[in-house]
């Protein structure tokens, strides 16, 4: 346990920062989910979905949240995910 008192705020101020984390990452997860279902469903506002989920991964490398290659990755597949059902309609 924290002995000094620095410590014990460094524990604090982790402990909050890592639920941060853990809040925006589970939030990124239900947007791509959101878009997954759209595309399933053929949704009419697959544009806007795919357009708000490709800037919450961003925000999120930006942060850290995730790596900086793998929202590349991300964004890539949800492109390819998209485009597909273009061509299918």
């Amino acid at each position: 346990m924290a002995n000094t008192k620095s410590a014990v705020k460094r524990v604090k101020s982790s402990t909050a920062k890592r639920m941060q984390r853990r809040m925006k990452k589970s939030e990124l997860r239900t947007i791509l989910r959101k878009f997954k279902e759209a595309v399933e469903t053929n949704s009419p506002e697959l544009p806007e979905l795919l357009k708000y989920a490709v800037k919450k991964i961003d925000q999120a490398a930006a942060k850290n949240i995730i790596h900086k290659n793998a929202a590349s990755r991300k964004k890539s597949q949800l492109h390819k995910t998209y485009n597909s059902v273009l061509v299918k309609e």
